[in-house]
């Protein structure tokens, strides 16, 4: 697997120990580009994790998994 490749497994396990939906592809890709812009712009690493806990339980709040497109929204 080369750098730009993504392994889901551990990921997908995690979701489904914790009771939650798998992420797709898709949602991958923003939820990734979201905590890069987070880290970039702001200068600091550890607000990625906590950006992406924000959006995602913002959308979270709409009582459906969120698109890739409302993820991106942020």
């Amino acid at each position: 697997m080369d750098e730009n490749e993504f392994d889901h497994t551990w990921i997908a396990a995690f979701a489904a120990s914790n009771n939650t939906a798998a992420l797709n592809p898709e949602q991958v890709d923003a939820l990734l580009d979201l905590a890069g812009r987070a880290a970039h712009q702001s200068g600091e690493r550890r607000n990625a994790p906590l950006s992406c806990f924000l959006a995602g339980f913002q959308l979270g709040q709409a009582g459906s998994a969120p698109s890739a497109e409302a993820i991106s929204g942020f």
